[in-house]
């Protein structure tokens, strides 16, 4: 069975730092790309960074150089390190994976395996 749960999420002040983490279960781990992206009331899905099998990131625009995706393939654990948080990076935090390989694996929403989310609110 394929289960992806976040954790983490949570009240924080501008400028502070969350660490959300994901544990991956079934064949999610194993898949090419896997990633984060989040929705805030109102708004669009935004994808916010993505790891591929090799290690590889590439991050969103709004958040390169304050947020760090990284896994640790021991623990089958898909992590999201996030700081100096702004008020516009308060969402609902998902985490995902897919079988998007190489030149998919690129910032992206519309993965097919999803959890069910972790709230992150950024008070300033």
């Amino acid at each position: 069975q394929v289960q992806l749960v976040e954790s983490g999420g949570g009240p924080v002040q501008a400028g502070g730092s969350l660490r959300l983490s994901c544990k991956a279960s079934g064949f999610t781990y194993s898949m090419d790309c896997m990633g984060w992206f989040r929705q805030a009331p109102g708004k669009e899905r935004e994808g916010v960074a993505v790891i591929d099998r090799d290690g590889s990131t590439r991050y969103a625009t709004s958040v390169k150089g304050r947020f760090t995706i990284s896994k640790d393939n021991a623990l089958s654990t898909l992590y999201l390190q996030m700081n100096n948080l702004k008020s516009e990076d308060s969402a609902m935090y998902y985490c995902a994976a897919d079988w998007f390989d190489g030149k998919y694996c690129y910032i992206r929403a519309d993965f097919g395996y999803g959890g069910q989310g972790t709230q992150v609110t950024v008070s300033s």
